[in-house]
Order: C-alpha cells, then structure tokens, then sequence
C-alpha cells in the first residue's frame, strides 16, 4: 500500500514567459497533504526532476521560442481521472523571444549551495526533490518550458505508477501542441524512467537525454554493498549518506561552477579554496536518504526500474542522447552509454572523461549548450538549423574562447576593414551591418583562421557569422560511443550550416551574415608551394543567390599560416607511403560527395591533412575589403556570364587582399611572436586593447 504523499510537477525558476497551468499528481492512497514545490520563476519554463538513490533527475517538457502554456496534472483521489487546472499568470501576448548573441544565460549564478538550500526548504533528505537542473534553470528557461518532478522521500508509489504519471502529463502537453517535440531529461533513475514512457508511446516526438542513466545498476561498484545495508543497525546507518558522499560527484569540479576562468591563478585559488569551504560540510547530504527504510525502498525500485526499462530498449523510437561520466564511481556509465547506442536505434553519446556521478552539478557542462551542439535542439517535428538557431550565450563564448585561446595568445590577430570610399582602417567599420551579407575569402591552413575571425566579429559588431562547412560535420559518421563534446559541437553552438543551396537561400532570406569559403577542404588542407594561392570552383556556386535577394558580398583576405608552421608531408608525399590510400579511401567511404568534377580543383577527391611542423608564431592579418551590393542586379539569375564575371571579380578582390596584406605585413614591427609579447609587457594595456601594427 502506498503511503499518503503527493507528487507534483512544479515550474522552473527560470522561465521566460509564465506558466498558465500548474501540474500536481495526487497518490491515489490517502488524503492530500499539502505541500509547495513550484518552483519561483523568472521566464517562461517548467521542469521536472525524478530522482534516483544518489541524485536528481530531470524531464525537460516541451520546446519553446514561442508562447507556449504550462500545465497541472492532477489525479482526483476517487477516479483516478486526468484534471486540467487552468491558472492564468502573467504574460500571455504570445510574443516570441529574441535572443541576441552573447545573452545572458545565468550560469554560475546558481551553484551546488544553492541546490541543497533549495531542496531542504521542502524535503527532509535530497533524493527526489526535482532540484538536479538548477545549475541550468535559467539557460533551458529561454528554449524550453521547464518543469521538475517532486517525488517526496515517503512516497512509495511502484515505478509504473510513476511511468504512468509522467506519460499522462506529456499527453495533455502532446494533445495541446502535437507538433512540438518534448524534452524528457532523465538522470540516473529518472533516465530508466524516460525510456519507459518512451517506450511505450513511440508515437509520440520525444527527445531523450540521458545522464548517467541507471539502467546499468545490475552492474553497479556498489552492488556488493547493497546487501549489506539491508542488514544495517539503525544505529549504524546514519554513516551510510557520509559514505555515499564520496563517491558521488567530484568536489573540485562542483565548487569551480561559479569561478571565472579569466581570473588570476592566484584569485582562482582563493575563490576555490572558499567555494570549497562552503561545499564541502554539504556533501554528505547529496546522499542523505533518510530514514533506512526509504533508501531499502528506493535500490527496489532502482531495481525494478531498470528491469522494465532494458526490456523495453527495443521499443525506443525517440532520438536519444546519452551523457556519460568517466569518472562515476557509483555506476559504470561510460561503459553502458556504448551498449545503448548498439541497443537503441536512433541513440548518440557524448562523454565526461573527468565528471562524477553528479554530472549535472559539476562546472564545464552546460545542458543547454550540449543539446543544441549535438543538433538535439529543434522547434517541429524536422529539424532546420536556420530556424531552430539559438545565438552563441556569453558563458558559451568565454568557454569557447578560452579552448582557444593559447591560438589567440600566439597568433595576436588584427583585423581591417575597407570603407565605401576605398579608405582602408583598422576594425570592422567596413563591415555592413544590415544583413544579408556573404563574407566570401581564403581558407588558411587546417582552417586556423576561424577562431580570431568569430571572435572580431562577435565582440566588435555583435554580429554571428554562419558559417558553410563540410556536410560531413552534421552526418555523425565519426561519432561513436566514446565520443566528447569537442570542436565539430562548437562550431554547431557557432552557427555552422552544412553546405546546401537550401541553406544557403535559408541564411540570406533571414537576413543573416554568412562566412563562405569557396575553396572550402582543397584550401585547408592544400599541398606544398600553394600558401595563399585561391582555390576555388570554376564556376559560381553563390552569385546568383545572393542577386536574388539583394545581398551584399564582402571579400577578404587573411594571412598567416607560414608564421605558425611549415608543411613537412602532404598529401601527395603522404600518398606514397604504402596503404595510406587505402586507409584515407576507407575513412571515406559513405561521405558526403557534394562537388564533381566540373567543379575543377576543389572536386570531392581523396584528401588528407598535412603532416606540419610548428615554428616560433608570427601573426594573423584579415582584410575585408570594400563591399559590393547586388541590389538590382537580378539580370544575373538568367546572365551567367554576368554572374560569372563578378565571381572573377571577387576572387581577384580576395587575391588582391592578401597581396596587400603579404606585402605591409613586412612593415610590422610586432609581427614576431617575441617582440609583441615583449611590448605588452613594457606597456600592459586593457584587454581590448591591440598591441600596434604597421601604418596604413
């Protein structure tokens, strides 16, 4: 028999527009107690969080850029039957939200202190309290209606009343908008629990996230300890949430959530030092499952749970994400994420080398940032990343820059631009501002140009470049079960679309600023004695485009890559090494081919990259030149020549550029490495501030 308690879905802190509804689900045994688990909100989301024996777990319904209503769920005591309970609150314009680049997404603003002070104002131990996503509150608020499931700590109701319960609130939210995905994000128990409701409603669109999921108990490092706590003293089992502290999450990675990587090591230190001091007498309740009985009763149900849901793993129609730790001490995660991408049919992972069990309470991970990286993120049942692009946030740039950031030290960009006049200066006040714009230029080698590039333009203009990459990027043939969160998700979290006329029309009907490199691939990874020589396709692949909507197009050059490195091997000396063929052509095999031969040297062809050799760095140099409108040149849809003579201009106009650049580089008495670092430290200067360069 169950015990009387209520469980209920309470609403985000954080959500960007207010809930209209709130979900509460009665235990049908026993009386309603009262109780208070919405969560206070500042946007418009909602979260649930199911919570297994060491953590917090989390359903993330429903994806927003729109109005969208929140929901209570509430089963009367006498028929069991669903009841909406409309409540009205606050903004209901339906207005959509509009994010600019390097918006706010609150993280490090709410850390592990604030999750315990949270969960104790409503239970008297962490388990099941719904609080595992507040780290993320704010962030998930802006994309999605947030809403966390309360299972109080006396609650007994079996796991299929709870797969029940969460499968009759993504019905009401299914039936209210059946077009929209739903979210379901589970961590250790609760992804058991997201893969039973999956699995039994393949109908409906879900997307799955799963952290550290449980269903790998069987195979638990503490399995052989279970036992031996059913068999406990009382008197002894107040050791037992001390115990489980320890292995539960990494300390360092949880009291480094709010530090700022930009600090001082020495003021890093002393925050750290601090934050530990405040986190570390709070550890042991992570774990503070009380009394014994609950936590006999929550390793049942762990149990049961990850029963039912193996046995459904066939069933599973919904994409599914799976986020593992490398360092879980409590479940060997890493190692079940790769047996459920054999075992589900749409599954993909992403690993934490150096996380704990407690994934989503440790510093560097950012869920929000992992599902739109990973392409998770979408509006409609068919995802397009032009529509469903959310701009890069501030926490997610500084991170960026920072994995960057020893190529930015090293490499001291400038950056000019050219004014309607002809006039060369040194910024971006050249770059037009209105979109849509096609910044078309050269492709430096292994494409060492892009990070500097993105950061100019962000920080200068607030301006997100699109980039057009490879189609390879987005087919996920390399991903595996031990793959991480690396450069090919960033570029994503940047903005990157594959390479499509679709695309294409798509960035430039929405007015977007869009980097192309015609060269693409053959420019990046080119052969020796072809520094700065352009690449491209011998006939127009982007004119005609743009003149159908008017787009202005911006030639540039950069500069460079010879003051980094020099080519040793490539591909040509590569290729004669016996079976490297064979090996690139079998990497190869199944990519995406999307030029031919009559594109000439830039064709799909067999290509590798180069063997380099790094030197002391000199600089990188990037020059925009004077922009060129296609307003009223709509002859040139049907005028190929036309269009074929202002492609040649361009390319002449990027060629011209770096010629400029070869030759007044030459003049900088700081392009070497030693001697700009020399002068900044003579004349430290604030960060915006550029070391000098030559005259214009």
């Amino acid at each position: 028999m169950a015990s009387n308690s209520i469980m209920s879905f309470g609403v985000s802190p954080f959500s960007a527009m207010r809930p209209r509804f709130r979900v509460q689900a009665q235990n049908l045994d026993g009386p309603v107690i009262p109780t208070n688990t919405v969560l206070p909100s500042e946007s418009d989301s909602g979260v649930t969080a199911i919570n297994g024996v060491s953590s917090s777990s989390s359903l993330v319904l429903d994806t927003k850029h729109e109005k969208n209503d929140s929901f209570i769920v509430e089963k009367n005591k006498e028929n069991g039957k669903l009841i909406i309970e409309e409540m009205r609150k606050g903004n209901d314009d339906g207005d959509a939200m509009v994010l600019e680049p390097l918006w706010d997404d609150g993280y490090g603003t709410q850390t592990v202190e604030d999750y315990f002070a949270a969960a104790k104002e409503i239970s008297n131990g962490l388990d099941g309290t719904g609080f595992g996503l507040t780290l993320h509150h704010k962030a998930l608020g802006k994309a999605f209606e947030v809403r966390c499931l309360h299972i109080p700590v006396l609650d007994r109701t079996p796991f299929e009343g709870l797969v029940k319960l969460v499968e009759e609130a993504i019905k009401v939210e299914y039936a209210l908008a059946p077009n929209k995905p739903i979210y379901l994000v589970g961590d250790s128990f609760g992804g058991c629990l997201a893969l039973a409701v999956a699995a039994r409603n393949p109908t409906i669109d879900l997307v799955l996230i799963l952290v550290n999921p449980a269903t790998s108990f069987g195979r638990s490092q503490l399995q052989p300890l279970f036992p031996i706590l059913e068999a406990l003293p009382n008197e002894l089992h107040v050791t037992v949430p001390f115990l489980l502290s320890f292995v539960m999450g990494e300390p360092m990675k949880m009291a480094s959530v709010s530090i700022e990587n930009s600090l001082p090591p020495a003021k890093k230190l002393e925050q750290l030092s601090s934050n530990l001091t405040a986190l570390l007498p709070c550890l042991p309740e992570l774990a503070n499952i009380m009394p014994k009985e609950t936590l006999i009763w929550k390793l049942k149900l762990i149990k049961t749970a990850a029963a039912y849901a193996n046995s459904r793993l066939h069933a599973v129609k919904a994409e599914v994400l799976v986020l593992a730790s490398g360092k879980d001490n409590m479940l060997p995660s890493k190692d079940e994420a790769q047996r459920l991408a054999r075992s589900i049919q749409n599954c993909r992972v992403r690993n934490f080398k150096d996380s704990g069990h407690t994934l989503l309470l440790e510093d560097g991970v950012g869920l929000l940032t992992i599902i739109r990286g990973t392409c998770m993120y979408r509006l409609s049942r068919r995802h397009d990343l032009v529509r469903d692009y959310i701009p890069i946030s501030m926490t997610e740039f500084k991170t960026a820059m920072d994995i960057v950031g020893l190529l930015r030290f090293l490499t001291g960009s400038v950056v000019f631009s050219t004014l309607e006049d002809g006039k060369i200066v040194q910024g971006l006040d050249g770059v037009p501002v209105e979109g849509p714009v096609i910044y078309v230029g050269y492709h430096m080698l292994l494409g060492v140009d892009l990070p500097s590039l993105v950061e100019e333009f962000i920080t200068q203009k607030g301006i997100v470049l699109r980039g057009i990459s490879h189609p390879e990027l987005f087919e996920g043939r390399r991903e595996n079960a031990s793959s991480e969160f690396g450069v090919f998700d960033w570029m994503k979290i940047f903005g990157s679309v594959p390479v499509s006329g679709s695309y294409l029309f798509k960035l430039l009907k929405n007015n977007s600023h869009i980097l192309l490199y015609p060269g693409g691939q053959r420019e990046a990874l080119h052969y020796k004695g072809e520094e700065y020589k352009v690449i491209w396709p011998d006939h127009p692949e982007f004119v005609r485009m743009a003149a159908r909507f008017g787009a202005t197009i911006v030639p540039f050059g950069t500069v460079g890559e010879d003051d980094i490195a020099d080519i040793l091997l490539d591909f040509n000396d590569l290729a004669k090494i016996p079976y490297f063929i064979e090996y690139v052509r079998e990497l190869q095999r199944g990519s995406v081919k999307f030029r031919d031969e009559i594109s000439g040297e830039v064709a799909s062809r067999d290509i590798a990259p180069p063997l380099i050799l790094p030197k002391l760095p000199g600089r990188f140099y990037y020059l925009f030149g004077k922009p060129i409108s296609t307003k009223g040149m709509e002859n040139m849809l049907k005028d190929r020549e036309a269009a074929n003579k202002l492609y040649l201009q361009i390319k002449s106009e990027v060629e011209n550029n770096m010629g400029y650049l070869l030759k007044k580089r030459q003049e900088d008495p700081y392009r070497n490495f030693i001697d700009r670092k020399l002068y900044q430290t003579l004349y430290p200067r604030s960060e915006s501030d550029q070391t000098p360069t030559f005259k214009i």
